[in-house]
């Protein structure tokens, strides 16, 4: 579709709104859907002329699933994903640490495995139920705020005016810019491939299992249907990792375990860890990538997100705006520690770090307190 058919197709906006939000992605949909259930009035915009199709994140944990609930998505999310109730440490054969989900003080005792692209379609048809949608495509090129309001201009010059605006937009958020705040921190090494693939894993499908070697780390976690998701350290990925690459990399991290019979998606990535300074300036309030970014260790990163773009609308919706940043920095700080812990726990080399770890996981693992507590992190049952 060109320029012009786009600029007919896309829905008018409105002269001005409530709160604005900039990016459609779960965090958004999430803050989206918390307004229309309090009877806030927004405008949702995403530059994009529909919703990514692709699975990127892949796990939805338990606290997010009961905040989903309390909006009316988790139910149909959940019968579109796989339930799997425990995370696994291995090297090689070895199991070194299990841990369950079951027991744990929840309506949710498992992770929910379902791509992104199916959780933000879930999400965005409980919004169009409950009578909000998306504006798109409309890229905000512009944000300007004074004492009664935000002033949003877009790429074709039409403009918006809203009491709030809402960066959601990502790593690389206009709004965060445009306000701005910092954003500290920095980036690992590696290079991480990830794919989904349809395979035969000699594990089975009952859990999703982090993979140490002293080459780096690999997880493979089971998806709906006949996939797997697979993701690997790498000193530098290919741009699109083909079948031949992938299995050369699962075969040196687990021989023989994990056989890959097509790839039905791949790309690549690095990873940053950072947390912006503050998530207010004004009417300018940060949520989800654009105010925290993490290692995917554990699969917290969109969960974060949408429990931000839930906490956040609550917050406006209270007249309480400025409690938000001290109720959801910390938790973004907590994430990126705790992910930041296992990530390098995780990818310990040389024969000292990888023989302790050997010895110190199955210990570990024997205290039933200390699996309960990984489980609950994992699960983010902390951030209530």
């Amino acid at each position: 579709m060109d320029t012009a058919a786009h600029a007919a197709a896309r829905p008018a906006l409105p002269e001005r709104t409530e709160v604005a939000i900039v990016g459609a992605g779960p965090t958004g949909l999430a803050l989206a859907l918390t307004l229309t259930r309090a009877g806030v009035d927004f405008v949702l915009l995403d530059r994009l002329a529909e919703g990514a199709n692709t699975s990127r994140a892949a796990v939805v944990h338990a606290r997010t699933l009961e905040v989903l609930d309390t909006l009316g998505a988790a139910k149909e999310l959940t019968s579109r994903g796989l339930t799997v109730d425990r995370f696994s440490i291995r090297e090689g054969t070895r199991q070194l640490l299990d841990v369950p989900f079951a027991g744990l003080a929840t309506p949710f005792p498992y992770a929910l495995l379902v791509p992104q692209d199916t959780t933000e379609a879930v999400l965005l048809e409980t919004l169009r139920q409950a009578g909000g949608d998306v504006h798109r495509p409309y890229e905000v090129a512009g944000v300007v705020q004074d004492e009664s309001g935000v002033t949003l201009t877009m790429a074709t010059g039409e403009t918006l005016r809203a009491a709030y605006a809402v960066g959601a937009d990502g790593m690389h958020s206009v709004v965060r810019e445009a306000a701005g705040i910092g954003f500290p921190g920095g980036s690992y090494g590696e290079s991480y491939v990830l794919a989904d693939v349809r395979a035969r894993w000699a594990p089975g499908r009952e859990t999703v299992a982090l993979l140490l070697h002293e080459k780096g780390v690999a997880l493979v976690a089971p998806l709906p249907g006949d996939r797997f998701r697979v993701v690997a350290t790498v000193d530098e990925a290919p741009a699109r990792p083909d079948l031949a690459f992938l299995q050369r990399v699962m075969d040196e991290r687990v021989p023989g375990q994990l056989r890959i019979e097509e790839v039905r998606w791949s790309s690549r990535f690095r990873v940053h860890h950072r947390v912006a300074d503050r998530y207010q300036a004004g009417r300018l309030l940060l949520a989800g990538d654009a105010a925290h970014v993490h290692s995917p260790a554990g699969g917290q990163g969109m969960n974060t997100g949408i429990q931000d773009g839930h906490a956040l609308g609550r917050a406006i919706a209270e007249d309480r705006v400025d409690t938000y940043e001290a109720l959801r920095r910390p938790v973004a700080e907590r994430v990126v520690a705790f992910t930041d812990r296992l990530t390098r726990f995780a990818g310990l080399r040389g024969v000292g770090g990888r023989v302790a770890r050997g010895t110190l996981l199955p210990l570990l693992g024997r205290v039933p307190s200390f699996r309960t507590k990984f489980a609950t992190e994992l699960a983010e049952l902390n951030y209530r």
